[in-house]
């Protein structure tokens, strides 16, 4: 059975996107394991099922080993794009602004700028929730972390120095810790000076990511409450560098997306 699809990364962040009209498909999952999967599938970090709305678009989240996610700043953004290129096709303008429905509420999204393939956003994240300190056992050893939600749960490490060798020992074991049953996303977190945090990110579901929208934001919240870090910071990822405002009204993420294909897969 051809399933059409359309895939578009932020950052390194890549996603497929399927449009239907059954967001709460029950193969949903098993359909992300194997669309997913680097090696035998498309490829990508996650699966989109979306829908087209007259404000923008409805979406759901399930990442590549097919757990559920409530949200992705850059699948959010992705979302965008896909929506700015299946509206320039039809020859009419991309939209300047746009709602994204998601499990974890409605994002509002500004398109700064639209220049096909690629749009540039800035995306109401909402307000993080439950930042709190939590000291975790993780194999005999006590890690210091910030803990919160931005939509979805988040484990930020504040480090001196990134380590690239403690953070792959490290980031599967609190993905797992059963301080999250739900798991967790995962960042290691080094503020460089107040205006710049840089992060390497273990997304809950998938792995190491070279970015991560609400990994971004998570951090830059981690970084502003315990860290130093100024409220408006550029937070740096293997991917690339996104910008995190933290605002009376909530986060705001601003960064760019873009389509890269567009094909049928055939099962």
């Amino acid at each position: 059975m051809p399933i059409d699809l359309l895939k578009a990364h932020a950052y390194g962040n890549d996603f497929l996107y399927l449009e239907s009209d059954d967001l709460g498909r029950v193969d949903g999952p098993a359909l992300a394991r194997e669309l997913c999967a680097r090696h035998t599938g498309a490829g990508a970090d996650g699966l989109i099922l979306f829908r087209r709305t007259i404000l923008g678009a409805e979406m759901r989240l399930y990442n590549a080993d097919g757990s559920f996610s409530e949200v992705s700043g850059n699948g959010v953004r992705g979302l965008a794009a896909v929506r700015c290129w299946m509206t320039l096709r039809e020859g009419l303008p991309a939209p300047p602004s746009m709602v994204i429905r998601t499990d974890a509420g409605d994002k509002h999204v500004d398109v700064l700028s639209c220049e096909a393939p690629r749009v540039v956003c800035r995306t109401a994240m909402g307000k993080p929730s439950y930042v709190r300190l939590a000291t975790l056992d993780v194999g005999g050893a006590s890690v210091e972390a910030v803990v919160l939600r931005v939509g979805n749960p988040q484990c930020v490490v504040l480090e001196t120095a990134l380590d690239e060798a403690r953070y792959r020992r490290l980031g599967a074991a609190l993905e797992h810790h059963p301080f999250f049953p739900e798991g967790t996303n995962v960042e290691f977190a080094c503020v460089e000076h107040a205006g710049l945090v840089r992060i390497l990110i273990w997304e809950r579901g998938v792995g190491p990511t070279l970015a991560s929208g609400t990994g971004a934001c998570a951090a830059a919240v981690a970084a502003m409450t315990y860290g130093g870090a100024t409220r408006d910071v550029a937070v740096a990822s293997p991917g690339g560098t996104q910008r995190v405002e933290w605002r009376d009204d909530g986060l705001y993420l601003t960064g760019w997306a873009e389509v890269v294909w567009e094909g049928r897969w055939t099962r």
